[in-house]
């Protein structure tokens, strides 16, 4: 049994269903990847996780059973839409919310001043949350999510608007909780960071489940009928291929779409027979997260 069972829930606002019949698990010590596009009903799925509002129909079960008081104080949560509060110092407001969680005032003081240090913001501990950069805020909003160290993580958007230095500091953060044991969800647009970051992923596409499955699986299926091939030689010579039906062209190497009921195996035979081209790398090739998200939501190919 999962950190996070949702079994079969739906939701409607205004009469209009936002979130239909979705079913999934979450496994202890995973990064989930809760992906989609805007509207999708991301935001809908995580406030019925914190309970901020209920189903229409299903069950949420979380930490084996339905939220309390207990379980919410082992669950931190960045929202996309950020807020401190502005006039208070900074060490002071990281205490206080993680003494809200529970934490015992003097090891709430050293968390904050242990993340602090971790993310490079020591410096402005005595500083009001006013006086910070909008991108410093951003940081510290994610350093009030993980303050109590929460047993079930879950933030959305966490790279908006960030720098790739401080995207690096958040990401690095992130994998030492899943090293540590501790449960992630992670809702994102930015789907190079879910597929190097993410166990398994959940994507949903108006308000249903279109995906669902580990990264790797989820490539491996949406995987074109197509053949990535570096070589030293002349290109005009793959013009004589016959079990290709299309050549696209990249920087460093070339993709080759094969016809229908050809093979990898039968290609590789035609391309050894041909003097003009030198093989350096051929391998099978496998979309990007980002590439069969954009397939899903446009309901069209990934070639």
């Amino acid at each position: 049994m999962g950190i996070i069972e949702f079994n079969h829930v739906s939701k409607s606002f205004d009469r209009t269903r936002v979130i239909n019949n979705i079913s999934f698990s979450v496994d202890q010590g995973e990064i989930f990847g809760l992906l989609g596009p805007n509207g999708a009903g991301k935001t809908t799925i995580l406030r019925m996780l914190l309970d901020i509002i209920k189903p229409d129909s299903g069950s949420i079960d979380i930490f084996g059973g339905a939220l309390n008081r207990d379980s919410k104080d082992r669950i931190g949560y960045l929202p996309e839409e950020r807020g401190l509060y502005k006039k208070s110092k900074l060490t002071d407001l990281l205490a206080y919310l993680a003494q809200l969680k529970n934490v015992p005032k003097k090891q709430a003081w050293e968390n904050a001043e242990y993340l602090l240090r971790s993310i490079g913001m020591y410096e402005h501990k005595d500083k009001k949350i006013e006086e910070l950069s909008k991108g410093i805020q951003q940081k510290i909003q994610f350093i009030a999510a993980v303050i109590h160290n929460p047993d079930l993580l879950i933030v959305d958007e966490p790279f908006s608007g960030l720098d790739p230095v401080n995207t690096m500091i958040i990401k690095n953060i992130l994998l030492e909780h899943k090293k540590a044991g501790k449960t992630i969800i992670l809702s994102t647009h930015m789907m190079e960071q879910a597929q190097s970051m993410c166990d398994r992923i959940l994507m949903i596409n108006k308000g249903s489940v279109v995906l669902y499955d580990t990264v790797e699986m989820i490539r491996k299926e949406h995987r074109n009928n197509s053949v990535l091939l570096e070589f030293d030689g002349d290109p005009e010579a793959l013009s004589r291929l016959n079990s290709i039906r299309k050549i696209t062209g990249h920087e460093t190497f070339v993709e080759l779409f094969l016809k229908d009921g050809e093979n990898m195996q039968s290609l590789l035979e035609e391309l050894v027979n041909i003097k003009e081209v030198a093989i350096l790398r051929f391998e099978q090739s496998i979309p990007s997260l980002n590439d069969v998200f954009i397939g899903i939501v446009e309901g069209g190919s990934n070639e």
